[in-house]
């Protein structure tokens, strides 16, 4: 009943557009009709071409996600336990937060260049806020008295991590991170229109200035079914992995 639900606006969307086809309503040259969408993804698929890009695309999102966690989470326990000394950085914190990550695009490839380097920074800024700001919000929920339970039982602290930190916060934590690779897909596609030679954003842009408004359509239905794919999935293994914690698969 949920995937007939869901279902129901896609669906609405593609009749529109096999209307506006049928009627000849808008230039072919701006929407594509159904056979030339064929035609090009059976000859990009054919060649490996549509394959290389999702796959450069996934690779630089994954690695660019998981240095984040690298970072996201040990500075929200950092600043949780050592409030005193994170206040000098919540200033810095907030101008970053407020600093759309394209923004830093130019300096970036200034800095890093126009390799890898510069597109997994782009990805750490972009990614970095949801893991952190959830997990630190995770942490400051946690009962007091869980807390002094711990001190009662004579726990260090990272006997307190590991035995009630954790714990607690892990649905939040879940939470940012499902956030954090979506906002990460997202930063990786604009960097990749910019400085790349490979990827499905180097693709719709070379694509544009070829005027193949087919291709550019391919490119943006891979962005959303990989990301809807990806999220689903994500979804799917945390429910395997942690089924007591409440979740939504679409």
């Amino acid at each position: 009943m949920k995937l007939i639900k869901t279902s129901v606006f896609p669906l609405l969307l593609a009749g529109i557009y096999l209307a506006i086809c049928r009627f000849d309503i808008v230039n072919p040259y701006l929407i594509p009709r159904p056979g030339q969408l064929i035609t090009a993804l059976t000859s990009l698929t054919c060649r490996g071409i549509l394959q290389h890009h999702i796959a450069v695309s996934l690779q630089r999102v994954f690695a660019g996600f998981l240095l984040t966690l690298l970072f996201a989470l040990p500075m929200a326990l950092f600043f949780h336990f050592f409030r005193r000394i994170s206040a000098f950085l919540l200033g810095t914190l907030h101008f970053l937060r407020n600093t759309p990550p394209l923004a830093m695009v130019p300096l970036l490839i200034l800095w890093f260049g126009i390799g890898e380097a510069s597109k997994l920074v782009l990805i750490i800024m972009a990614s970095f806020f949801p893991v952190f700001l959830n997990t630190l919000s995770g942490l400051q929920q946690v009962d007091s008295r869980l807390i002094e339970m711990g001190d009662t039982l004579e726990l260090n602290r990272w006997e307190k991590i590991i035995h009630i930190l954790l714990p607690e916060t892990l649905p939040t934590v879940l939470t940012g991170m499902r956030l954090s690779f979506g906002y990460s897909w997202r930063a990786l596609i604009g960097a990749e229109m910019i400085a790349a030679s490979s990827g499905l954003g180097y693709m719709i842009l070379d694509a544009q200035e070829l005027a193949r408004t087919d291709i550019v359509f391919i490119g943006i239905l891979s962005i959303g079914l990989s990301g809807l794919l990806l999220d689903i999935l994500f979804q799917r293994v945390i429910q395997h992995i942690f089924p007591w914690i409440p979740g939504e698969v679409i």
